[in-house]
């Protein structure tokens, strides 16, 4: 499973129960990059294209599309008693939050808020939490959070999970699946199982930075990070023991060992050997063949393949372990 880092110095009020005009412009900036792809198209052919790092958002702090729908019902009357648009999605945000199961009363003058949802017993399932998909230049979301999760496990599921395991609160959750491809085997064609999962897009109250890769950490920070991930992990001391083994087993060790031959070794060295050894049989074979025609001549006898071949003696096979100065 995983754990997420609240950043006490970058809080946003970007949750359905806080007002959208005290939203932070971060958080004004991330809702407007996590609009889905046909909202953000729409908007660019009736608005205008929207620079990047910038907010889509009105002087209320509301989205275009949250806008034309106060506008469309104030035109129809329908929103007496609210004098600003901040207002009305103040209310808005408050019905949806007791809409998810919470509920708000005033105890002795202090405001409680209660759960009035069921238990929920979790299913044996798992959050794999995976790093944000971020176009090259742009910078790192941190109020979106990506997941893999089984193809079972539905939006509600999810919103449940984050909630009642980890106290995450979300704005919006979007799944998309990813089937795996065809793959031809010996039987015919199958799909890949581990291939095949869930995408969860999970809007966040509070952002979460994932961790740097290390190759972008700084040089001190990477250092530190890989000496943590050996001390738990032993990555680096597992790699050595592995080519120790193989060189064990290589050099030779009793019956239980084996010994690579140069024609199904991979090393430089052993390719080398191998080419000097086969030039060596070569430019002896073209020696012979000269000595013998040379004989020929000299005997007065005509220079024909079979007496040339009669002439030439059979040279024996070669050992793998011979120095080439005896070959």
């Amino acid at each position: 499973m995983f754990a997420l880092r609240q950043c006490l110095h970058s809080r946003r009020a970007y949750a359905t129960n806080a007002s959208p005009s005290s939203m932070p412009k971060l958080a004004k900036v991330a809702r407007t990059a996590s609009t889905p792809l046909a909202v953000r198209l729409r908007r660019r052919k009736q608005f205008g294209p929207t620079a990047s790092g910038a907010s889509d958002a009105t002087e209320d702090g509301l989205t275009p599309t949250d806008h034309a729908r106060y506008t469309r019902l104030k035109a129809q009357g329908l929103l007496e008693g609210f004098s600003s648009p901040a207002e009305w999605a103040a209310q808005r945000d408050q019905h949806r939050s007791r809409v998810r199961g919470f509920r708000r009363k005033n105890e002795d003058g202090v405001q409680v808020t209660e759960v009035v949802g069921r238990k929920v017993y979790l299913p044996n399932i798992v959050f794999r939490l995976v790093r944000n998909h971020t176009p090259p230049g742009e910078p790192y979301n941190p109020y979106e959070a990506t997941f893999r999760i089984p193809q079972s496990v539905t939006k509600t599921d999810v919103r449940s999970i984050l909630q009642a395991v980890y106290g995450v609160k979300t704005t919006y959750i979007r799944t998309d699946n990813y089937i795996s491809p065809w793959y031809r085997t010996q039987e015919g064609y199958e799909r890949r199982p581990y291939k095949t999962y869930k995408r969860a897009v999970v809007g966040l109250v509070d952002p979460f930075y994932y961790p740097h890769r290390l190759e972008d950490m700084p040089e001190q920070e990477r250092k530190q990070r890989e000496e943590y991930i050996e001390k738990h992990f032993h990555i680096q001391q597992t790699r050595n023991m592995q080519k120790e083994e193989l060189l064990r087993r290589t050099m030779g060790g009793g019956k239980a060992s084996f010994k690579f031959k140069a024609p199904f070794a991979t090393k430089r060295s052993h390719i080398i050997r191998l080419v000097a050894e086969r030039r060596a049989k070569r430019e002896g074979l073209i020696a012979d063949v000269i000595g013998g025609i040379q004989a020929l001549r000299e005997s007065n006898e005509p220079v024909t393949y079979k007496n040339v071949k009669n002439v030439i003696q059979p040279i024996p096979p070669a050992s793998d372990d011979a120095p080439l100065s005896q070959q």
